[in-house]
């Protein structure tokens, strides 16, 4: 049976094509947004939720600087419902420094000796080659060392807000967020993705929330554009740094 031969070159063209795909989007201008309607933050939005019960006489609630309404002067404007808006607030300054040194070493010595056992010492020093005697009939010697030494530094510092959407209210009163942001300056687009589960007690009166009170943080800070795709290997060279075993 005979192959064809622009059968081989098929899949070598459509792994280019395949590749090429990724980066067509700014290829030659400048990347393009991500729509964002249609995001969990859009339908979380258009989500109408459940309506505000309210006393019988309204507009006596409307007119009071007391009243219980979230619009009211000295009402509360944090988010706790699906479709609120907050600001979480990322300010990241970590260092850590670990060190660890171990020396270990042993040594051991055995030593036999037979001179006299009834006589047989000195007929076998007779049958032995010139040189030889049972004087020291066992001599064992070992040394052993080792000696390890490691080191790890990580420095990390980021300042980010961004302002995140409450997607989903869990049966426990936890609030799911998500959060994503877009930056394009000149030919480069740098995107920030947050995510993760808030307590509405942590919600502060500014409505922002810290990132250390977010349980299951997922924070994603890069970018993509002609500038990322520079520093980034090529596809071929990454698959041989996977395949090559040395």
């Amino acid at each position: 049976m005979k192959h064809s031969p622009s059968g081989a070159f098929c899949l070598p063209a459509a792994l280019i094509l395949l590749t090429a795909c990724g980066k067509a989007d700014h290829l030659g201008k400048a990347p393009s947004f991500t729509p964002n309607t249609q995001t969990p933050e859009h339908v979380a939005m258009l989500w109408p939720g459940l309506p505000i019960h309210t006393s019988p006489d309204r507009r006596v609630d409307q007119a009071s600087l007391w009243s219980g309404e979230r619009h009211s002067l000295l009402g509360d404007r944090r988010a706790v419902k699906k479709g609120d808006i907050l600001t979480v607030v990322i300010e990241i300054d970590e260092k850590a420094e670990i060190s660890n040194d171990t020396d270990r070493s042993r040594s051991g010595s055995e030593d036999l000796s037979i001179p006299h056992l009834f006589g047989l010492p000195q007929r076998a020093d007779m049958r032995l080659p010139d040189g030889a005697n049972m004087d020291n009939a066992l001599s064992i010697g070992s040394t052993s060392r080792a000696k390890g030494k490691g080191t790890v530094r990580r420095k990390e510092k980021l300042t980010l807000r961004v302002a995140a959407t409450i997607v989903d209210v869990l049966p426990n009163g936890v609030l799911s967020i998500a959060g994503s942001q877009e930056l394009r300056v000149n030919f480069e687009m740098r995107e920030l993705l947050v995510s993760g589960f808030v307590r509405p007690e942590d919600i502060s009166r500014q409505n922002e929330v810290t990132y250390d009170k977010i349980a299951s943080a997922r924070v994603s800070y890069g970018g993509r554009g002609q500038i990322t795709d520079l520093q980034q290997p090529r596809y071929g060279q990454q698959i041989l740094d996977a395949v090559l075993p040395f």
